[in-house]
């Protein structure tokens, strides 16, 4: 390592912040985050027996680095994310799968619906699409953990005639052959239609079921297949559980400890954050600090009303979302949706009970 380069990974301070690495040329080659920098980018230069090729690679090829620190762990990770948006780092790229998403589409091919994976979603007329997907293994293998747990894993889905290969193997109910095999292959798709649009469990069900009769056999190769599929799964409903709150381009106020004396203030619409400052709580009663809140979040809501509704969703939007979503969803989120009519109501006693109980919770 460079003695410039050593010399500033020791003086990186134990804070949140993003880092940015650089080339013998000076071009920023990857941005990541952390929560304590010295740490984290140490990490890439010592004990790094266990790092992936790409990692390797990447290493080898630093030569400088700069940081920007942030108050908080959540900024961190919402400012990688813009940077690596803005820049598009090398790496950062080499890192991710460059087929940018992937789509499940349910669709009417003859002689009954096909469950289809794909780059795009269907056009075809009267099908359903779900997604995008960052991750097509992990489609993949929810796809195929399901086709076996229903036992729709047809090999030859163009007949109605004859039953297939699979049927007799026992991984195909014989809907390839017609009659009440087929009705029993639209009842099945339609619980992956409830379980993809977020309702039902039988297809989990399923699939725990089989893990836990291959547990019973004492057949663990089978068993952990199974258990990877209930993973894959449980990926791509969470996945669309980031979706649908993404497009309901709701507004957040967020309330983050810094220290014990400040707050960091983040307002957010859907997957945007339109405004952040940090509040000296210590020094404020909660009367002043919810007038301050409450000014802040109709100045900046009602600017922007139609912030996100119309955005294409991006690989990055989704990203964004992700980290909002998980943070939400976190025990340490504090966190408050405000209703549209909230802000739209003359009387902001609504607005500022809600602020109120935000404070209370976050001091």
């Amino acid at each position: 390592m460079p003695a410039n380069l050593t010399e500033k990974v020791a003086d990186l301070p134990l804070s949140p912040g993003v880092y940015l690495m650089k080339d013998s040329l000076g071009h920023i080659i990857y941005v990541g985050k952390a929560k304590q920098l010295k740490k984290r980018v140490q990490s890439y230069f010592y004990n790094n027996k266990g790092h992936s090729p790409k990692v390797k690679q990447l290493v080898k090829h630093i030569r400088d680095l700069e940081y920007r620190l942030t108050d908080t762990e959540f900024e961190a990770f919402m400012l990688e994310c813009q940077l690596i948006k803005e820049i598009k780092p090398m790496y950062n790229r080499k890192m991710k799968n460059p087929l940018a998403y992937s789509y499940i589409s349910i669709v009417g091919t003859a002689p009954y619906r096909q469950i289809e994976i794909g780059y795009e979603p269907s056009t075809q007329a009267n099908s359903l699409s779900y997604g995008p997907y960052t991750s097509r293994s992990t489609v993949e293998r929810a796809v195929q953990g399901i086709k076996e747990s229903q036992r729709i894993l047809c090999s030859s889905s163009h007949s109605r005639t004859t039953r297939c290969l699979n049927h007799s193997l026992g991984l195909c109910i014989g809907m390839c052959g017609g009659g009440e095999a087929l009705k029993r292959y639209e009842e099945i798709l339609g619980q992956i239609i409830s379980l993809l649009n977020g309702g039902g469990n039988s297809i989990i069900s399923g699939l725990e079921a089989r893990m836990e009769e291959a547990a019973l056999r004492f057949d663990f190769e089978a068993a952990a297949k199974y258990r990877d599929y209930l993973g894959a799964v449980h990926s791509l409903l969470h996945k669309e559980q980031v979706i649908g709150f993404t497009g309901e381009n709701k507004n957040i106020i967020v309330l983050e400890p810094v220290d014990e004396q400040s707050h960091k203030l983040i307002l957010i619409k859907g997957s945007v954050i339109l405004y952040r400052t940090r509040l000296a709580t210590e020094a404020l009663d909660s009367g002043q600090l919810t007038k301050m809140i409450t000014s802040a979040a109709l100045e900046h809501f009602r600017s922007s009303s139609l912030i996100a509704a119309t955005e294409e969703m991006s690989r990055h939007k989704i990203d964004e979302a992700q980290i909002i979503y998980s943070y939400l969803k976190s025990s340490s989120g504090n966190y408050l949706l405000v209703p549209q009519e909230w802000l739209e109501d003359k009387d902001t006693a609504g607005l500022e009970e809600g602020i109120n109980g935000l404070i209370g919770s976050a001091l």
